[in-house]
């Protein structure tokens, strides 16, 4: 608010004010007023309403200030009510009262959309840990069938499997930290775990799984770092290229932190693409010769990594290899207890 467009804004008024005193000074002159007089009922007028026209500028001028300042500040513009006071004048209560009653509505819909979303997310954890159990009788049902049946039917219940897992992480992901359970873990022991859940789709893929001796612990929640390289994983095997595909496993030992690097020979990502790949949905050129391909489990991944303080990151060259790696701090606190 400036004084510019505050003066544009009461020019009626001020108008007003010249004419009221143009008619006062054609009624002293005609009734021959002496013109000292004149003068100082003159400045007394000017004076008075030039007081009171700073006066009502300067106070609004601080209350509305204040409020667009803080709107500016605040991540959620509706609590601006909570950083103001109420003010004296008339108009500022009018003001403060329609922005309480907004925020008061805003407040109970964004409460309402919250309960409702935590129902929906309950009903979708419910649900996928209902359609496991039948995914599950199946698989076992099916065991006794012929080989090359069993092969096909296999794989797209693994698929179901990992698409539902996908789903349920995804509701879970952002209330993860209170799911957390950080503690020291065998870093070999998670990916041979990922390993044995991801065998067959290694098998039938003809996906060489090398994983060199990794004797190292880092500090985790195994539970989703298990989930968080399986996404890796099925990347790897989805966008393998041709004959003698290979994933490679290994860590890096540094003195502040442990870097663990999956590495495959698939077709790659696009030059374009590497900064978009932790997007939400993205999929970019591999997207289309991939029709499965959701865009989501690289972006899933990326937000776990955050919440657990690891870092990852990823490099690629088109059509010769991918390069996806986690990096997890050293925690000196507890080496020091040690």
């Amino acid at each position: 608010m400036n004084l510019k467009d505050y003066l544009k804004d009461k020019l009626i008024n001020i108008l007003i004010l010249l004419l009221s005193y143009f008619i006062v000074l054609m009624l002293l002159i005609a009734f021959k007023v002496k013109i000292s007089l004149i003068f100082v009922i003159t400045f007394i007028f000017l004076i008075t309403n030039i007081l009171l026209i700073m006066e009502d500028y300067y106070k609004k001028k601080k209350f509305y200030n204040n409020i667009l300042n803080n709107i500016n500040k605040l991540d959620k513009a509706y609590l601006v009510l909570e950083t103001i006071n109420k003010p004296e004048f008339y108009e500022g209560k009018i003001v403060y009262q329609i922005l309480y009653e907004i925020n008061k509505s805003m407040c109970e819909n964004v409460n309402l959309i919250e309960e409702q979303l935590l129902d929906f997310k309950d009903y979708i954890e419910m649900w996928i840990h209902e359609v496991k159990r039948p995914l599950a009788s199946l698989s076992l049902t099916l065991s006794n069938k012929n080989k090359l049946l069993d092969i096909k039917t296999k794989a797209i219940l693994k698929n179901l499997e990992d698409y539902l897992e996908q789903v349920l992480y995804y509701v879970r992901c952002e209330n993860a930290a209170s799911d957390f359970f950080i503690k020291e873990v065998d870093l070999g022991n998670i990916i041979k775990n990922v390993g044995i859940r991801n065998m067959d789709d290694l098998l039938n893929n003809k996906v060489d799984f090398k994983v060199e001796k990794i004797n190292v612990k880092v500090y985790t929640d195994s539970k989703w770092l298990e989930f968080i390289l399986n996404q890796i994983i099925n990347n790897s095997i989805k966008y393998k290229k041709g004959k003698n595909s290979y994933i490679k496993i290994y860590a890096l030992d540094n003195p502040d932190t442990i870097k663990l690097i999956i590495e495959d020979n698939g077709i790659g990502i696009p030059k374009s693409d590497i900064k978009e790949v932790f997007k939400k949905t993205f999929t970019g050129e591999n997207g289309r010769i991939v029709p499965s391909a959701t865009g989501m489990g690289l972006y899933i991944a990326k937000n776990l990594c955050s919440k657990l303080g690891h870092k990852i990151e990823i490099e690629s060259v088109y059509q010769e290899y991918t390069k996806v790696s986690i990096t997890f701090a050293k925690n000196k606190f507890y080496d020091v207890l040690k």
